[in-house]
């Protein structure tokens, strides 16, 4: 069995991410894109979008929101949804379908813990298909990980495609969020010393937390927008972040630290207006 099947710190850790939401103008073109290309499953249909996801479980949420403005690629809010895939065989196999529809990349890296595919869906809203090394592969020096943006081996992980890509499998998941923010230090602020999350890995613009020992769940960065200020909500694009909480004692901590009250049911938001919103592990 791939060892990457049973190495799923992502998902064990104490805060890890359950979900993301989007609000989009055409529902059905960005549905399409994400059952297509993609490979997810549409869960349900609800009255306000669709659920999409793998395996029978539900991780991004379509908001239909038609009179919504465009997204701003210079606002606080997304820059990509990074799916996580079990293997990298099965990374190979999403790249041989890729290619069959010929569908358009936007990049591609080696991160040393992980291998890499960029691209973003109709709208705008960026993508991340990955599939983690093993977590014993993965250096730390004085506690931060090591990664890099090498050259992808396309040619290796395309060998492995071995068989026709039948869409994402199960166990597929989001493994990580990446955020625009308009300032490193403030995201800091919240999202390690609010929420409870450990800085992995960081830059003068950008910066990666996570709980549990993996690389990173969350990345915050100010590559395209320096100095933003709170999200316009009339604007399509992300909508909230879930994150999945291990126990109740996690959500108690955050009330305590933000001065809020129950986080667990209300959410919280960031400083850029990003809602954040909490459920139990499953």
């Amino acid at each position: 069995m791939d060892s990457q099947l049973l190495d799923r710190t992502e998902a064990t850790a104490p805060l890890a991410v359950a979900g993301v939401t989007l609000a989009v103008r055409d529902l059905e073109s960005v549905a399409r894109f994400y059952r297509e290309v993609v490979g997810l499953e549409l869960i349900e249909r609800t009255p306000e979008g669709a659920l999409l996801g793998a395996g029978g479980i539900g991780f991004l949420e379509l908001l239909h929101r038609p009179d919504a403005l465009p997204r701003d690629p210079a606002a606080a809010g997304l820059y990509h949804t990074a799916f996580l895939l079990p293997s990298r065989a099965d990374l190979g196999r999403w790249l041989a379908h890729a290619a069959s529809l010929g569908a358009r990349l936007d990049g591609a890296a080696d991160h040393l813990v992980s291998e890499a595919v960029y691209l973003h869906d109709p709208e705008g809203n960026g993508i991340e298909i990955y599939a983690d090394r093993p977590s014993a592969e993965w250096r730390w020096v004085d506690g931060k990980v090591v990664m890099a943006n090498a050259r992808l081996d396309m040619i290796g992980l395309r060998a492995l495609a071995n068989g026709p890509w039948p869409g994402a499998p199960a166990g597929t998941r989001i493994g990580h969020v990446h955020l625009q923010v308009g300032d490193i230090a403030k995201a800091k602020r919240f999202y390690a010393d609010l929420l409870g999350f450990e800085v992995t890995r960081e830059g003068p613009q950008v910066a990666f937390l996570s709980t549990g020992g993996y690389h990173h769940h969350i990345a915050c960065n100010i590559w395209e927008s320096p100095g933003a200020g709170p999200r316009d909500p009339s604007r399509a694009g992300l909508a909230f972040v879930t994150l999945a909480a291990a126990n109740p004692a996690i959500t108690e901590g955050i009330d305590r630290r933000s001065g809020a009250s129950n986080v667990a049911k209300a959410g919280l938001l960031d400083p850029w207006d990003t809602l954040i919103r909490f459920t139990p592990s499953a």
